[in-house]
């Protein structure tokens, strides 16, 4: 067993071909022999949970071997349903990560938790030499992004950021066009996501369900009676937990705009919206305007008032000396001269089409690359998010220092920047 575990990471350390670039992909050749699998576990398996269990079982260099919850009914579902995915292989079910974290044979977890436990358990994976596909946001907060970075490079992981759009060829075609220039140089982006939270009315203290473990649940959040709401699928509207539907969908649409314009140079962020009614207390709408060098970005919670926006829930205007263009996830519309069309045929493809998002991360894991998503990318695109929720707390500009990431003057700002997590759960 020694022996071929010795050869299946070795395969995974130099699958990539040298001198020519290429990677030797099994999934071109048939199911792969078992010793050459990737052994992938996932960890939190609720709803999206569900979803990576799906994704990664389907695909043929994967092995899952474990699952992970702290609500036992969440994980005995999921045990059900990886019989039916991996018929005849045996997944082992556990409620503390830390127990899969400390097995050597597993390569890679994917963590679908709520979102206050993405860079822990990612940060304690990259320590245990594992490789990680993580759920948006990134982190809670500031510091976890960096603490994060440091920890990838220091122990040599790879990452991916589940922004399975991010592989969509309208996300690819619309970065070719803006990078050709087509609307000339961009000066201004509009984003914008609709909805607001639940209203959570005559909330009920109760005593957790016995399959819940509710103080591992918190984790490194503050500790608080259990209260239904603020649990599995409703958490992400409060601030102890996320950042609510901003938190949610800023990174799927901030996403284009970072990978085609790089902005760079953020100094400053102005935010003003409402709180949720109800006992939930992240935004019930806000607006924020940023200021990077040469380009002026702006969120809002309704469509901004510029052609064609109305129709869609979610999208990226993008305002250039030439013309503009917007998209969402799935569509796009440019308009040069006042004629507006869906593509430029004339500027060629210029991005390698993504094999799949978690395909990716399989490769970038052998071939021992950046994944599409990859960490200093993603903690650049998320922390905009996290400063508008800091303007937006504290009701007043800020003024960011880009170079020393700090609020300049403000230190009830620059307290905010990181948590201290509960001492019990203070793992890293």
């Amino acid at each position: 067993m020694k022996e071929n575990d010795n050869k299946r990471r070795d395969f995974i350390k130099k699958s990539s071909l040298g001198v020519a670039g290429l990677t030797i992909l099994p999934s071109l050749y048939g199911k792969s022999p078992a010793s050459d699998r990737l052994r992938v576990a996932h960890i939190g398996v609720g709803g999206m949970g569900n979803n990576h269990m799906k994704w990664f079982s389907g695909l043929k260099e994967v092995q899952v071997v474990a699952l992970c919850d702290v609500d036992e009914l969440h994980l005995a579902q999921s045990l059900k349903t990886m019989e039916t995915l991996q018929p005849g292989t045996k997944v082992s079910g556990y409620k503390d990560f830390r127990k899969i974290l400390d097995r050597n044979d597993i390569d890679a977890i994917t963590c679908a938790t709520p979102d206050h436990w993405h860079a822990q358990i990612a940060n304690l994976a990259f320590q245990a030499g594992k490789d990680v596909y993580g759920e948006k946001p990134l982190s809670y907060d500031i510091k976890e992004g960096q603490q994060l970075l440091k920890s990838l490079e220091k122990h040599n992981r790879v990452f991916q950021l589940g922004t399975q759009i991010h592989a969509t060829d309208n996300y690819h075609r619309v970065v070719e066009l803006l990078k050709a220039d087509v609307i000339g140089k961009v000066h201004t982006v509009r984003l914008w996501k609709t909805g607001a939270p639940p209203n959570f009315e005559n909330p009920s203290v109760q005593a957790p369900p016995k399959t819940l473990d509710w103080d591992m649940w918190l984790g490194p959040a503050p500790y608080v009676d259990y209260i239904p709401e603020k649990c599995h699928m409703s958490y992400r509207y409060f601030l102890d937990y996320s950042g609510g539907i901003f938190a949610d969908f800023w990174c799927h649409i901030a996403d284009v705009v970072f990978w085609a314009l790089q902005p760079k140079g953020l100094k400053s962020i102005s935010a003003k919206g409402e709180e949720a009614d109800g006992i939930a207390n992240t935004p019930k709408w806000i607006d924020v305007d940023y200021e990077f060098d040469g380009l002026k970005l702006h969120w809002t919670t309704k469509p901004p008032d510029v052609p064609r926006a109305a129709k869609r829930s979610i999208g990226a205007y993008f305002e250039g000396s030439k013309g503009t263009l917007i998209c969402d996830y799935e569509t796009r519309e440019i308009t040069i001269n006042g004629k507006t069309v869906t593509d430029i045929p004339e500027v060629p493809q210029s991005i390698v089409r993504s094999p799949g998002h978690q395909q990716n991360f399989v490769d970038a894991v052998k071939s021992r690359t950046l994944s599409e998503s990859h960490l200093a990318y993603a903690r650049e695109m998320t922390l905009p998010m996290h400063l508008g929720l800091i303007s937006w707390r504290l009701n007043r500009k800020l003024e960011w220092d880009a170079a020393k990431e700090k609020c300049i003057g403000d230190k009830e700002a620059n307290a905010m920047l990181s948590r201290k997590a509960r001492k019990k759960w203070r793992l890293v």
